[in-house]
């Protein structure tokens, strides 16, 4: 029976230490070296030219690089061969020495001519999906590619799930600005994973609708100048939970360790010796301004960002701000928690220096649906705040780069 009419049998390379040889150094060797390397293949590459990408993983000593057209017996000794030049008369010969020297043998640009296909592959924690057509006839790359896509995706939010070992402990998770589809992939996975999930007002709150009936929501929400949960009562629901041998999730806005008061929560269960995972998370200052259609830097208009904290007024003796020296700053500052102190930050940044006339943006409630923009001034700010009746959550982005905005219709 002819090769093409038998399915592919599948099977996962062990090319650790193993020479592997790639002919041709363009856009195709660009995308497969990298988890050539990941496997520790001992690589060669042989390629006259190569991308700039390509070239810098033989400058950093990951794959060796013989500049030149491929010859007869380079690939003697290989265990693996990729070919992805656009000469197809080389790439025959090429093929040609891999079947004689029985090489596991890719080519990119005819597949059935190919000793091996290489299938749409994804990884999430420590499982390698591969997706490879059963059909010769049938090998469309976007149709296997948009399976593995949907199966990873599936596996990372928790939609397909497996039973796992379970592991008590807190994970500190950063659910970014708001919008569900920011948090993290592995901040996802943990929640689809949690026993008790202890969420803040400023989380991704839609994701809790999709949690299992069985978890246990706390709300932790922390309402300014209104009812909240207090630090030191939240500290001991996540050591409480946690001793119970329960998987805990403390899913906080934004990332844990910028205002979230992430590492008190995190000093606090190692107090108790009880295990903590950080998941970092997308920051709002960066994001929120972002997603209004703001750079916080800017070639030719602002080369620094500085974040700041503004629930404490300037003129307060708890204050560790220094306005004298955030004035005389040229880049841009995001102030976080400010919205209700705008007025005497902006009064102390024009009493140090700075131009009343310099742009002020505050985003209210950035990356939501609920997402509005409001414009004005350090002159006018403290008066616009209340004109237009901006609430928190706002972040307050101050400096020329709140001009420039190409986005038509941020968001």
């Amino acid at each position: 029976m002819p090769a093409a009419t038998h399915p592919a049998y599948p099977v996962g390379l062990r090319l650790t230490n193993r020479k592997t040889v790639v002919i041709g150094g363009g856009q195709v060797a660009q995308r497969r070296l990298p988890a050539l390397i990941a496997a520790g293949a001992d690589i060669t590459l042989i390629s006259p030219s190569a991308t700039p990408s390509v070239e810098a993983m033989a400058d950093a000593g990951e794959i060796r690089w013989t500049r030149r057209r491929y010859e007869e017996g380079d690939l003697a000794d290989a265990w693996y061969v990729l070919i992805a030049t656009g000469d197809r008369a080389a790439n025959a010969v090429a093929s040609a020495e891999a079947e004689r020297g029985r090489t596991w043998c890719v080519r990119s640009d005819d597949a059935e001519a190919a000793t091996a296909w290489t299938p749409a592959t994804g990884r999430t924690e420590g499982v390698t999906l591969a997706v490879l057509s059963t059909e010769a006839a049938d090998r469309d790359p976007r149709r296997t590619a948009a399976l593995r896509d949907a199966l990873v995706e599936a596996l990372r939010d928790g939609t397909v799930t497996v039973q796992r070992e379970h592991t008590a402990g807190v994970a500190l998770v950063g659910g970014g600005p708001g919008d569900p589809d920011l948090i993290t992939v592995r901040g996802r996975r943990l929640l689809a994973e949690a026993d008790v999930v202890i969420a803040d007002r400023l989380g991704p709150r839609d994701l809790l609708d999709e949690l299992p009936p069985h978890v246990e929501v706390i709300d932790a929400a922390k309402i300014p100048y209104g009812r909240q949960m207090g630090q030191e009562a939240i500290n001991q629901a996540l050591v409480d939970h946690a001793k119970q041998g329960k998987a805990v999730v403390r899913l906080k806005g934004g990332d844990p360790f910028v205002f979230g008061r992430g590492m008190e929560e995190a000093q606090a269960l190692a107090a108790e010796g009880i295990p903590v995972t950080v998941v970092p998370g997308i920051s709002s200052s960066i994001s929120v301004p972002g997603a209004a259609g703001i750079p916080v830097t800017h070639r030719g208009v602002a080369h620094e960002f500085t974040v700041v904290s503004g629930h404490v007024a300037p003129d307060d003796a708890r204050s560790l701000v220094d306005w004298s020296a955030m004035a005389r700053l040229t880049g841009t500052l995001v102030i976080l928690m400010g919205v209700d102190k705008i007025g005497k930050i902006a009064e102390a940044l024009v009493a140090h220096g700075k131009d009343p006339a310099t742009p002020v943006a505050l985003v209210q409630e950035g990356t939501t649906a609920a997402q509005r923009r409001v414009d004005a001034t350090l002159a006018t700010v403290g008066a616009t705040v209340v004109a237009e009746g901006v609430k928190p959550p706002a972040v307050i982005v101050v400096g020329p780069v709140v001009h420039e905005n190409p986005v038509r219709n941020p968001r």
